[in-house]
């Protein structure tokens, strides 16, 4: 029987720019490696990340993964956008407050009566239970 699955590891990405690349080299994307010179330089053409396949071109605009290991991959921008969403962004007393009640043994559902989250505070909160967070930059 076929089953349905989605992803639960979350990543860190960046978006590859090869003009950058080409100016920065190893400064703007260290994981990234071009072709060598007959110098031994590093010439700006061909752009590849190592992966634990092989090495993998990178193209302008493909997405440079961080998987939970600190591996590289190249995922291509519209495959990307079709299969990953940036965390909701929080704020550090609801991050702590998350982290508490899951401490603490509580339910998702304590928070909401608990609190008075307001219009669309509820989805975020629960997509930050459920998948994760980033803390908003302090002020």
């Amino acid at each position: 029987m076929i089953r349905t699955y989605r992803k639960t590891a979350t990543i860190k990405a960046e978006q590859f720019d090869y003009e950058k690349w080409v100016h920065m080299r190893h400064d703007a994307y260290p994981m990234v490696f071009g072709d060598t010179a007959k110098d031994g330089g590093m010439m700006a053409t061909n752009p590849v990340i190592p992966t634990l396949e092989g090495d993998m071109r990178v193209h302008d605009g493909d997405w440079i993964a961080t998987g939970v290991n600190g591996e590289h991959w190249p995922i291509a921008d519209d495959v990307f956008r079709k299969t990953y969403a940036k965390l909701p962004v929080i704020s550090r007393v609801w991050a702590d407050t998350i982290e508490e009640y899951k401490a603490n043994h509580y339910r998702l559902s304590e928070i909401f009566t608990e609190w008075d989250l307001g219009y669309g505070g509820q989805e975020v909160i629960a997509r930050a239970w459920l998948d994760g967070y980033q803390v908003e930059a302090d002020k």
